[in-house]
């Protein structure tokens, strides 16, 4: 398979847009739990409130974005999304500037931000899936993923010492800075971009859009499209494994997360850029992975390698309950975390690209919204269990028991290769929809 083929100029600004949203999202890793400990002095238990709530919140807010979004034109969503994020951001360091920042309103922005989030990668995935024939989807996403990895590779340190001389906040400006660009990366793409509609029932028109609006009512869009995803999702024999071994594997790694963020910046006495430092290294793994996806899965095919990196991952996050002070604790996280991503910069873009194959064109925004959802509320729910078990265990032994229960999650990975005969239609090809 092809890797270094160009996939147009229209992607090319998608790619830009997207580097540069994650290469601020890295900026500011961890940086409102780092704002609620440094600045508003929360424990472990607020921390974790704030990770589990505001997604959980966000992920219901987004629940009937999913079909909104799938019958409307997507450059425009996800211009809005970033334009909604960016703005969101922004009202982080007005307050703090003021005096007045408080942990309601970081609760607060974390739901605005994660319904955001939701609602872009759904139309984002949409958009894809149109805008490039299915034969340049794995190398595509191998890009997204690869510059992931490569974002998070200077994001941290370089947010870590911004965070030193600055302050947290100062990263949280960079965050929303980076969200304007990506709007701006998107509205220059261009291009004509018609309005999808239900392909079993005629195109509505005007006098009929403009009554839904008057009535509330998304064009097109009914009650039962707020289940579709799921029961396409669910309905699907590889889609269905591979959708609850993405989420508990996941839900669980999250819920650790912020148990590990306060070990090291506790009780371990890690500085803040060593934090960022941790996680910035060991991604070199992550774009390693995702540059091997497409030829490993030339070889090999697109299942095995799905179920050998979807295992090989789920070794890796038990051996965080170790981890200890000093420069032998740094290097354990960073060769733990390396193992980690080297496996999921490999197993996530092969998985990207299997949902798109297996979803028709008109319900992907759908099915990649309710899948979605389901990871942030179910990483909500374990987060905010696990910071319950990190007050009453200790982080350390929390982070322990994560790791021995994602151990179990490759039982949850498709045993069967797809059958083609059930391979969704192509949907028509037409102008792009990010």
């Amino acid at each position: 398979m092809k890797s270094g083929h160009r996939l147009g100029r229209r992607f090319g600004w998608l790619w830009a847009a997207y580097g540069s949203s994650a290469l601020g999202t890295w900026l500011a890793f961890g940086a409102f739990p780092l704002i609620a400990i440094e600045v508003l002095g929360a424990g472990p238990a607020e921390v974790a409130l704030l990770a589990s709530a505001g997604a959980a919140v966000g992920a219901a807010v987004a629940v009937p974005l999913g079909p909104w979004v799938e019958f409307r034109r997507k450059r425009p969503v996800l211009i809005a999304m970033d334009l909604v994020r960016c703005a969101a951001l922004l009202t982080v360091p007005a307050a703090f500037a003021f005096g007045v920042l408080g942990f309601v309103q970081l609760l607060l922005v974390s739901i605005v931000v994660a319904a955001a989030d939701i609602t872009f990668r759904a139309a984002s995935g949409a958009y894809l899936k149109t805008l490039l024939p299915a034969e340049d989807l794995l190398v595509a996403n191998a890009r997204l993923e690869s510059t992931a990895w490569a974002t998070t590779i200077v994001g941290p340190p370089l947010g870590g010492a911004a965070i030193g001389l600055l302050g947290p906040v100062a990263t949280v400006v960079a965050d929303a800075v980076s969200y304007l660009l990506s709007a701006m990366g998107l509205r220059a793409m261009g291009g004509p971009e018609p309005r999808p509609e239900r392909a079993e029932r005629p195109e509505l028109t005007e006098r009929a859009e403009r009554r839904d609006a008057v009535e509330g009512r998304a064009a097109g869009m009914r009650a039962g499209d707020l289940l579709d995803g799921w029961r396409h999702v669910l309905a699907d024999p590889t889609l269905r494994p591979l959708f609850f071994n993405t989420v508990l594997f996941n839900g669980l790694v999250m819920a650790a997360s912020p148990l590990l963020a306060v070990l090291m910046l506790g009780p371990l006495g890690f500085t803040a850029w060593q934090y960022g430092l941790a996680f910035a290294v060991p991604s070199i793994g992550g774009l390693l992975g995702s540059r091997l996806a497409p030829p490993l899965v030339g070889r090999f095919g697109q299942h095995r390698v799905l179920v050998v990196s979807g295992t090989l991952r789920a070794l890796w996050p038990v051996g965080l309950a170790f981890l200890g002070p000093g420069t032998a604790g740094l290097l354990l996280v960073m060769g733990i975390e390396f193992g980690l991503v080297l496996c999921c910069g490999v197993f996530n873009p092969v998985q990207a690209t299997h949902r798109l194959e297996r979803t028709a064109g008109d319900r992907v925004a759908r099915t990649l919204s309710a899948w979605a959802v389901t990871a942030k509320a179910s990483t909500a729910l374990l987060t905010a269990v696990w910071g319950l078990l990190g007050v009453l265990l200790g982080p350390r032994t929390a982070i322990g028991l994560a790791g021995v229960l994602v151990l179990a999650t490759p039982l949850l990975l498709p045993r069967r290769e797809a059958d083609p005969a059930r391979e969704p239609s192509a949907a028509p090809r037409g102008p792009a929809q990010v």
